[in-house]
């Protein structure tokens, strides 16, 4: 009987080929169902994938038909009504016709094409050609740490590594090892002149070879060292290297009365596209919220997007604070940091020139990318006009405009598109 051996890479998913051939020849469609889709969903949530709904007009296989107009011959066997050169009625109409929506009378139709992704085919979609942007020279090397990391023992090493446990053991092994013989041979004569001693005429000659011979062993014995340079053990220890794994992203936003709710949601979307992407790069995101008017706070998700706190517009409150949250909590060689502010560009005008100088001298050298994105339709304010001053200083802050919804996703990848080599 013959067996045959599956070696297959695709498991027991026997589908995989033909999956990614459907994903790759839908793509258009697929990425902007997935576009479109991360509106509805927290920006923390990347557990799981996403259901793409496809037109079922845009997934439509190709045939081979007759062209339009023309004289053609047709043969429709079975016909026992028409001649040539009769002309055909038209059907008549009615309620039975078809329409151009998905149901019709005769009980048949085409619903939209659901299928879900799973959770690497999403971000793979979402953030094809995009790449954390370039950063400083010296920052390039901290994105892989060593960590010195314990690798058992070693016979040789510096002093203030040597383990007095391990290293004591090691004498009393080897004292044990090269003493036992000769203790057992010790005793042995011992045993034989204590019952020499015994007799009642001891023979002189015979004692004093047993005492000479205890001797000789109790000076061998006496000479082996309690600790010798073979009983030492260092600890040994090695350099591992360890990639950074912590990022911690920080969301600024700006709630003075000028800023309504959808002005909130579309930052909102910005967040989650910007949570998404350094996920993928970091095993450890950590996102901390800070909103502010004239004055900053820290807050969890939930108060920063809908609560109705209003009031003023000073920028710099919240540049303080995020500075001083990293100062006590972020230290930038453990931590991967990236700051994204979303604001309408309304701010107190004697405020953005102090904006531009506490984010040139306290943030910018702390973090990898500040992003700006500054939502409205209007024209832009002092603040983009501060900030715009930095871009030929600074080669880790970016800024970018988004006056609707169908910008967020453009603005996003334009601040992290590849950069050529």
């Amino acid at each position: 009987m013959a067996h045959f051996i599956d070696r297959r890479l695709n498991g027991k998913n026997k589908s995989a080929v033909n999956r990614q051939r459907f994903i790759k020849r839908y793509k258009q469609q697929i990425k902007k169902a997935v576009a479109d889709a991360i509106s509805e969903r927290s920006v923390t949530d990347i557990s799981s994938g996403e259901n793409v709904t496809i037109p079922s007009k845009d997934i439509t296989e190709p045939f081979f038909h007759q062209g339009k107009g023309g004289k053609r011959q047709i043969i429709h066997p079975g016909n026992d009504q028409f001649s040539e050169g009769d002309r055909l009625p038209r059907p008549a109409g009615g309620a039975a016709g078809s329409g151009k929506g998905d149901a019709n009378a005769d009980g048949d139709g085409s619903d939209d094409f659901v299928f879900a992704i799973s959770k690497d085919e999403y971000l793979d979609l979402l953030f094809e050609d995009l790449a954390l942007p370039n950063l400083q020279k010296n920052q390039l090397d901290k994105l892989v740490h060593y960590k010195n990391v314990r690798a058992g023992f070693r016979a040789d090493g510096v002093p203030s590594n040597i383990d007095i446990v391990r290293s004591l053991r090691g004498s009393l092994a080897r004292r044990v090892a090269m003493t036992a013989g000769k203790k057992r041979a010790l005793a042995e004569l011992e045993h034989q002149l204590h019952a020499l001693d015994l007799e009642p005429v001891p023979e002189p000659q015979q004692r004093l070879q047993l005492l000479e011979q205890i001797a000789v062993l109790n000076t061998r014995i006496a000479a082996v060292p309690f600790i010798d340079s073979v009983d030492l053990r260092f600890r040994h220890f090695q350099k591992k290297p360890e990639p950074t794994s912590k990022a911690v992203m920080f969301c600024l936003m700006d709630v003075s009365g000028s800023m309504d709710q959808p002005t909130k949601d579309m930052a909102k979307r910005f967040y989650i596209l910007l949570y998404l992407f350094l996920s993928r790069s970091y095993n450890n995101v950590e996102v901390v919220y800070i909103r502010h008017h004239t004055q900053a706070k820290e807050v969890d998700e939930q108060e920063f997007f809908y609560s109705q706190e209003t009031g003023g517009t000073i920028v710099s409150s919240a540049l303080k604070l995020t500075h001083d949250i990293i100062t006590k909590r972020y230290d930038p060689s453990q931590w991967n940091i990236y700051a994204a502010q979303a604001s309408d560009g309304d701010n107190w005008t004697d405020d953005s020139a102090p904006c531009a100088t506490l984010l040139a001298n306290t943030l910018l050298p702390l973090v990898r990318y500040y992003a700006y994105i500054e939502i409205t339709p209007r024209d832009h304010q002092s603040l983009w006009h501060e900030y715009e001053k930095l871009l030929s200083q600074y080669d880790n802050i970016a800024i970018e405009h988004i006056k609707d919804l169908a910008d967020i996703y453009p603005v996003f990848r334009q601040l992290f598109k590849k950069q050529a080599a």
